[in-house]
């Protein structure tokens, strides 16, 4: 397991509970963010994956719009908590940089705000195994903060020490690598574009 695996787990099992409640914060004042996942909800009719699933926040908010959903999180911490929060609901532990879901297994997959902790050199791999895990005309539903370069995340949800580091990208960029691994751009959304902290939101098909 390379360095910045092994430091994203370790950080975010070290804050799994002060982080749910700031995901939750998050997904109660951010209606843009509620509507692009009713809208994924619409879209998909099958098994879905939220890869990235945290405490199981925006799992369990899929699963109320009706979507048969599972979560999957590299921090043991976090599944842990997402069991215990959400019973009803499916979680493992799980990695995107590796080929955990069957073959074409998939209706829908989801990485919100997960990707970012990714590297460049890894992101071509990890859409590879989107790829892959879909079925033929599975959507891909992608969040992510818009900007250039990397910082290195200290501190954070309750003061907690962390050492992650969060990419900044282009949508461009983005969307150049979702198009080499076999996917097709259906729709691009920048949220809060004016701020300090744009995002992006893509949903794409596989081909």
């Amino acid at each position: 397991m390379g360095d910045w695996l092994a430091d994203t787990r370790k950080s975010y099992d070290t804050v799994a509970v002060s982080y749910a409640g700031y995901a939750r914060r998050g997904l109660a004042e951010k209606p843009v963010l509620r509507a692009a996942l009713g809208l994924f909800a619409e879209q998909v009719d099958g098994p879905v994956a939220d890869v990235g699933c945290g405490p199981g926040v925006v799992t369990a908010h899929l699963h109320s719009l009706g979507v048969d959903v599972s979560g999957f999180d590299l921090s043991p911490a976090m599944i842990e908590l997402a069991r215990r929060s959400h019973p009803g609901l499916w979680f493992e532990v799980g990695s995107m940089t590796e080929p955990f879901l069957a073959d074409g297994s998939m209706a829908g997959l989801i990485a919100w705000w997960s990707l970012i902790h990714v590297p460049d050199a890894e992101v071509p791999t990890v859409f590879s195994h989107f790829h892959r895990a879909l079925r033929p005309g599975g959507l891909l539903l992608l969040g992510f903060h818009v900007g250039d370069g990397t910082r290195v995340k200290e501190q954070g949800y309750g003061g907690h020490p962390m050492r992650v580091h969060v990419h900044l990208r282009q949508p461009d960029q983005v969307v150049a690598w979702l198009r080499d691994a076999g996917f097709t751009l259906e729709a691009r959304w920048l949220h809060d574009p004016e701020t300090e902290a744009p995002q992006a939101i893509l949903f794409a098909r596989r081909g």
